[in-house]
Formats: C-alpha cells, structure tokens, sequence
C-alpha cells in the first residue's frame, strides 16, 4: 500500500517548519524539491524539517533531504532534521548523513526547562 507525500508549512520565529507526511520516494521526492523551490528563506532563517509523520523513506528520499540541504545553503540559510524515525534515522548514521545534516529530537521529545 502507498501513501502518498503530504507537505505543510508554517512560519516560526527561527524560520520556516517543512512537515512531512507519507512516503519519500522515488515517486515523490521531486514533490519536496518542487515544494523547496516555493519557500522564501532569508539569509539566517532555519529549515526546520519535521519528519513525526514519515513513514517510509527510499534512497532517492534521502537525496531529496540532502538537496534541501544545499538548497537551504544557497540562500545563506540552514536546516535541521527533527523527530527522524528509527529506520531512517539508522540509515543515516550508517552512510555518515547525521554529520551532515544535524538532527534533533521532536520539540515535544524535548524536556521542559521549567520542570
């Protein structure tokens, strides 16, 4: 069974939060870098790639995460992957990608500072 790529973004105070929903493949990579192409990044503003709702990401996915990376750059700005899942997250360990592309655990992963 194939689900199809949902993309949603909203505006943050650091930047710009890019949510993925679906699967990242072969068949709908071109989806996020057309999607890349439509946001405005200003020089300083981080990408924040939300990947909570990612159910399956292919070879081609990972290079399409890896051009929104260098598309990130391009405009001066940067990038961060959070809430990666497991597999994906092993897959870029393995291949070194996690010292590319720096990860973070989803915000509500992240303890409260007022706890």
């Amino acid at each position: 069974m194939t689900t199809e790529l949902t993309l949603t973004t909203r505006p943050l105070p650091t930047g710009i939060l890019l949510a993925l929903a679906g699967e990242l493949d072969h068949d709908s990579a071109g989806q996020l870098r057309t999607a890349l192409h439509t946001i405005t990044l200003q020089p300083g503003d981080l990408l924040t790639v939300d990947l909570t709702d990612l159910a399956y990401c292919d070879s081609t996915g990972i290079t399409a995460l890896i051009a929104a990376r260098n598309h990130t750059h391009t405009h001066g700005a940067d990038i961060t992957l959070t809430a990666v899942p497991t597999n994906t997250l092993r897959i870029l360990r393995v291949l070194g990608l996690d010292q590319v592309l720096p990860i973070h655990p989803a915000p509500e992963a992240e303890p409260d500072p007022s706890t």
